[in-house]
């Protein structure tokens, strides 16, 4: 039997990762699955950048808008699924694009999901009595103070996943990133990494940039229809939590849309220092050519 190969595009927001992806896909008459947890859900079009119709139209997609926001989908929830997934795309071709930018579902497919110790429920339960009482930053000064490592690439401004570093921390004594390291699970294929990169100016004006045309595209009517649910951990992201400070008036608009950005400039920083970790990565300028990308994942196969 040949080989697998799973080619996994990553890189941060706003980079260029699904038109790479779709070019890949049609170079080698390849499906694409999306590791990208803010384009599981269906109610979240717009502030999430799905694919445009005319891209989803380019290539069979997987994993987007599969989900609603009110339903309960985890990390291992996904890694089964897309296993399953690659298990039967694999069947039809020997190559298979994976495309996004949240670090964890992309090695919860490549690696498989690290082991954690069971800990007392009551934990998460005061975790989340302290967030309710005195919002995040006392979840972000304690992961600071618990597990410096790990707060320097987690999201910062997502509660569910500090409350869920915190709960092991605090469970066991340990740091939660102490338990990142476990042996990674048997694949039956091969991944190669490629990621795009560019001078972090570049990176955060493509993102100011698209930042802009999400407002002008409705982001602000998108996140008004979700205000009402705000407390579901779908809606703990970037682009839709600081729109409901403005829905509450408690922001003005063009205050608004300057936290965004910046918000969504840290979160590529941190997408940065996630994926640089792995250094077998094949990385690439954002404009590299189509060429120089297929030259180096055909050495990489050969």
């Amino acid at each position: 039997m040949k080989n697998k190969y799973l080619i996994a595009i990553i890189g941060p927001t706003a980079i260029g990762k699904t038109a790479l992806s779709i070019k890949l896909a049609s170079h080698f008459n390849a499906e694409i699955i999306s590791a990208d947890s803010r384009q599981f859900f269906k109610e979240m079009r717009i502030g999430t950048a799905v694919p445009s119709v005319k891209e989803l139209a380019q290539a069979n997609h997987h994993f987007i808008q599969h989900k609603s926001i009110f339903d309960s989908y985890s990390v291992g929830d996904f890694e089964k699924e897309a296993i399953i997934k690659l298990d039967d795309l694999f069947s039809k071709n020997n190559v298979v694009i994976m495309v996004g930018g949240s670090g964890l579902y992309v090695d919860a497919v490549v690696k498989g999901l690290d082991h954690f110790p069971e800990v007392d429920p009551s934990i998460r339960e005061e975790l989340n009595s302290l967030f309710e009482k005195e919002g995040i930053t006392s979840l972000q000064t304690q992961l600071q103070t618990l597990d410096p490592e790990y707060a320097q690439r987690v999201d910062m401004e997502n509660s569910h996943r500090l409350i869920r570093a915190l709960e092991i921390c605090i469970g066991t004594g340990k740091p939660y990133s102490s338990f990142l390291s476990n042996p990674n699970k048997e694949r039956t294929f091969k991944t190669i990494k490629v990621g795009l990169t560019a001078d972090r100016q570049i990176v955060y004006d493509r993102i100011n940039r698209r930042v802009d045309i999400m407002i002008d595209e409705g982001l602000l009517e998108e996140a008004k229809a979700l205000h009402k649910h705000k407390s579901l951990n779908a809606l703990q992201t970037v682009g839709y939590k600081e729109l409901f400070h403005y829905f509450e008036g408690e922001w003005d608009l063009d205050f608004t849309i300057s936290e965004i950005k910046k918000n969504t400039r840290r979160f590529a920083k941190r997408q940065f220092t996630w994926f640089k970790k792995d250094e077998t990565t094949l990385w690439f300028d954002y404009e590299a050519a189509l060429e120089e990308v297929l030259k180096a994942l055909e050495e990489r196969i050969s």
